[in-house]
């Protein structure tokens, strides 16, 4: 049975499918660096988004795991500073979740503008996970802990400082050391747009006034938070997956936890639910789909794993493509 996929030539990124050790797509498609025509190559780092809180939520787990962390810990418990209107029994497992009703900076349920964060607020001052503070840090609360599911940009930037207060190590370096290196991500970190390292996109926002692009380096943070910002490439993504699949990054009984439904009604089918760091789909003929997903001005990423068989899917756009609509055909065809 023939399994290969077709992608659509217009997709401006790199996309990748391997079923096992059978590699069903490896697409690359447009321009890093549209000036100079430099081409994606299998070897291009896409910046990712909010895909990467699940690299955090696997940090956070890997602290709970050694007994350093506890689920039920609580934000006035760890960290040392004023954290004014937000409720200190707010748990570790509620900000994972998206549970925890702490002030959202960015609330995609009201804002869609992400650029007008920083009009009074510079994206140059985003360097560390401390640096997203005062965008929120004196809003009241959203709703009472653990009340309802909503996606919370703010409750991983406390996760990071969590990583950070309770291994004192910035909490890229943590996640370097003891989730990309353990799986051989060479080319996956946090990076600052002033100190990019080799074969990194840009990633392109069109300008209809003029119909050309711009590049985002004026609408995100200048470096990656708790909260999204990594670099990534498809490769090691397929990495990542077959870290935790393997249970080198965590035990079997934590990965199946993540991979559970924690949070979320599921209206929404294609959104699914929630576990930790992961979104699920729900599956009633077999195992759950899980996957990880990401959003920016000119940044589009989704990856998902499917346990029945064993498939693993990334699309990685810097031109902001429909990535979802495309893993909807993936699933199509060859689910």
């Amino acid at each position: 049975m023939n399994m290969k996929f077709e992608m659509d030539k217009d997709f401006r990124g790199n996309a990748y499918i391997i079923r096992d050790e059978e590699v069903l797509l490896d697409y690359c498609g447009g321009f890093a660096d549209l000036a100079n025509g430099i081409p994606n190559t299998p070897e291009t780092r896409f910046a990712c988004a909010s895909m990467s809180k699940t690299f955090v939520a696997v940090g956070i787990l890997q602290l709970i795991e050694a007994g350093k962390l506890g689920y039920e810990d609580t934000l006035g418990k760890i960290l040392d500073f004023d954290l004014k209107g937000i409720d200190p029994e707010v748990t570790v497992k509620q900000l994972l979740d998206h549970t925890s009703g702490v002030p959202d900076y960015f609330d995609e349920s009201v804002m869609d503008d992400y650029e007008a964060l920083w009009t009074d607020y510079p994206n140059y001052r985003i360097r560390h996970n401390k640096d997203m503070l005062p965008l929120f840090i004196d809003k009241p609360m959203m709703y009472k802990r653990g009340e309802r599911f909503q996606y919370n940009n703010s409750g991983y930037v406390l996760l990071g400082l969590i990583l950070e207060k309770v291994t004192g190590m910035d909490f890229d370096g943590y996640l370097k050391q003891n989730v990309f290196d353990k799986c051989d991500m060479r080319s996956t970190g946090y990076f600052s747009f002033d100190r990019l390292p080799s074969k990194c996109a840009n990633s392109y926002i069109y300008c209809p006034e003029t119909d050309d692009y711009r590049t985002n380096i004026y609408s995100v943070g200048a470096k990656g938070t708790g909260d999204g910002g990594a670099f990534v490439t498809v490769g090691d993504l397929v990495k990542l997956w077959k870290g935790l699949i393997g249970q080198r990054l965590l035990s079997e009984e934590t990965v199946t936890r993540m991979f559970s439904k924690q949070s979320g009604d599921g209206k929404d089918p294609e959104e699914g639910y929630y576990g930790f760091g992961i979104w699920i789909i729900d599956n009633p003929q077999g195992r759950d789909y899980v996957y990880m997903q990401g959003s920016d001005d000119g940044v589009s990423a989704i990856s998902e794993y499917n346990p029945d068989n064993g498939m693993i899917s990334v699309l990685l756009s810097n031109f902001g493509d429909n990535v979802w609509a495309r893993m909807r055909k993936i699933r199509e065809e060859l689910y």
